[in-house]
């Protein structure tokens, strides 16, 4: 039975500069390893929604009994510039105990461990007792649009139905295992938009200035959303940019406009949130001649949290088991592509300590990826049991 070396896959991985949305060979590399254990691998290519065009892999292994999904995606941030790197960052440098390169801990470590795992679980027997399968995307780290949420629909429409998922994600805080992802805040993107008259600074009265009527929008926003839930902290809503597009200092502006986000719980979905935002801005009086709307710029992101039971459960018991201490199930930080999973089956987010994702010398610990491969493959055999 083929054995699959973690940190030789993780090499080879980083080699391949997947810079979103180009694969660069690297979907090849793995299913060049998936293939020889059995898995029957699938590529799916998808377009539109005026976006570019992405390539995915879905690789599957038995037909019957519990099915373990595996979800991650093999597409880096740009390594900016590769003279401030330490190592070259598509070179895979291992020195001084660790793997050196782009996409090390963001997170190609997460693929290689998992792919090392299912090949663990192959040779000992347990992964015959149900169903292995692996859905990764290159397209993560930008859009997220031709990525996992198409592949898993047509994972449906193929007559893929999944019981739990793990994203490899680099979820945990300072040792591997001692936090799991079980839940994403949502979020939005919006831009403030207030228009008014443009106009001489000496002759004020015959111009309509947007810009103090912004100042007590950007107030009236900026208050408090919520008190939280008991899954989550507060909402919070944070404005990221003012433009007014005015580089002269005798001319009243026209236009200005203020671009915000918004990190929201389980209390809100994008609609409510959306109409609630309106109500602040509509309470806030428009002076004559102007006016202010709020409009969402991209797609809002839904938050989710997973059932406690079940997988979720079963993962946290099995890293306790391993480690020796009983990881955090925490629902902080950013989005992950565990927002498309999550409407599909639970899902849960283990993967390495991130500290140096998308930094320069981005790396891992070798023996860290060892211990998520043990992880992994310890669960395999738990879950697969039924």
């Amino acid at each position: 039975m083929p054995q699959t070396d973690p940190i030789a896959l993780l090499q080879a991985l980083i080699r391949c500069p997947s810079v979103t949305p180009d694969t660069a060979g690297v979907l090849d590399v793995l299913a060049g390893a998936l293939a020889p254990l059995g898995f029957a691998v699938t590529r799916q290519r998808f377009t539109g929604d005026g976006s570019y065009t992405v390539d995915n892999l879905f690789a599957t292994r038995g037909s019957s009994g519990p099915h373990l999904l595996f979800a991650g995606h093999t597409d880096v941030v740009p390594p900016g510039d590769p003279a401030a790197w330490t190592h070259p960052p598509f070179e895979a440098t291992e020195a001084d105990g660790r793997i050196y390169g782009r996409g090390a801990a963001d997170m190609k470590s997460g693929i290689a461990a998992f792919v090392a795992a299912a090949a663990g679980a192959i040779a000992d027997g347990s992964a015959e007792r149900g169903r292995l399968s692996l859905l990764i995307t290159n397209d993560e780290e930008a859009d997220a649009i031709n990525g996992t949420e198409k592949l898993l629909a047509w994972a449906r429409a193929s007559g893929h139905n999944f019981d739990f998922a793990i994203v490899g994600e680099p979820s945990s805080a300072s040792r591997v295992g001692d936090s799991i992802k079980v839940g994403r805040r949502g979020s939005l993107n919006a831009e403030l938009v207030v228009t008014g008259v443009q106009g001489h600074v000496a002759y004020p009265d015959k111009a309509a200035n947007p810009l103090p009527l912004l100042a007590r929008l950007v107030a009236a926003l900026s208050g408090p959303l919520d008190n939280g839930s008991p899954e989550f902290p507060p909402s919070n809503l944070e404005f990221t940019s003012i433009e007014v597009g005015n580089s002269a200092s005798n001319v009243i502006p026209g236009r200005a406009a203020g671009r915000l986000n918004v990190r929201y719980n389980d209390r809100w979905t994008p609609e409510t949130l959306l109409a609630a935002l309106n109500e602040r801005v509509a309470a806030v009086p428009a002076p004559p001649r102007m006016a202010a709307a709020l409009q969402v710029l991209g797609r809002p992101s839904r938050s989710f949290v997973s059932p406690r039971g079940g997988g979720v459960a079963l993962l946290a018991e099995v890293i306790a088991e391993v480690t020796g201490r009983p990881p955090e199930l925490s629902t902080g930080g950013g989005t992950s592509d565990a927002r498309f999973i999550a409407p599909y089956c639970p899902v849960a987010e283990l993967g390495l300590v991130g500290t140096s994702m998308h930094q320069v010398d981005e790396q891992v610990a070798i023996a860290d990826v060892r211990a998520l491969t043990g992880l992994y493959q310890a669960f395999i055999s738990r879950f697969l049991r039924g």
